[in-house]
């Protein structure tokens, strides 16, 4: 499926800023941040948790869409973690002893990175499914009738099995 709407180079770097700003946005504020190790560990976490759930959402969802042979436990996994993800920053921020500005600025700059890796991905594919596709040359179909053709038994043996000869 060929899409021609292709992102434009300013929409593409805008997409990577955004999601530099808001990752180191976080990752500042939990450097800077007055709390545990342990706490600054768990939203770190819920970060990356929260990124890889999202690129792996929008890919399978763009897989289905394409009709790209997609694993529904895989789509139903992804779906989990992307909620996990949002459910852990927000029971982690509601019982922190945070300010309510510093909590809305973890929050902001959590969607503000999740939004920004959703569309990075979508203009990663969009920008490949533009470009031609190099195919490999095919191999030649070897004369059938002269092959021979491998017994049952040779067939089930494991290929990482040694042979006894």
């Amino acid at each position: 499926m060929a899409n021609n709407n292709q992102p434009t180079p300013a929409y593409v770097g805008a997409s990577w800023a955004v999601m530099l700003i808001g990752i180191l946005a976080y990752l500042v504020g939990l450097w800077n941040a007055e709390m545990l190790l342990n706490e600054k560990g768990y939203y770190f976490a819920v970060l990356i948790l929260g990124l890889y759930a999202a690129i792996s959402l929008q890919k399978t969802i763009r897989d289905i869409a394409e009709n790209i042979p997609t694993s529904r436990l895989y789509y139903l996994v992804s779906w989990v973690a992307l909620v996990t993800s949002v459910g852990l920053i927000c029971i982690g921020l509601w019982n922190a002893q945070l300010l309510l500005s510093e909590k809305g600025f973890y929050m902001m700059s959590f969607t503000m990175s999740l939004f920004a890796v959703i569309t990075i991905q979508k203009n990663i594919r969009d920008t490949m499914s533009n470009q031609p596709t190099i195919k490999a040359e095919q191999p030649a179909i070897a004369d059938t009738a002269s092959a021979e053709i491998p017994d049952k038994t040779s067939l089930l043996q494991s290929p990482f099995r040694r042979n006894k000869d």
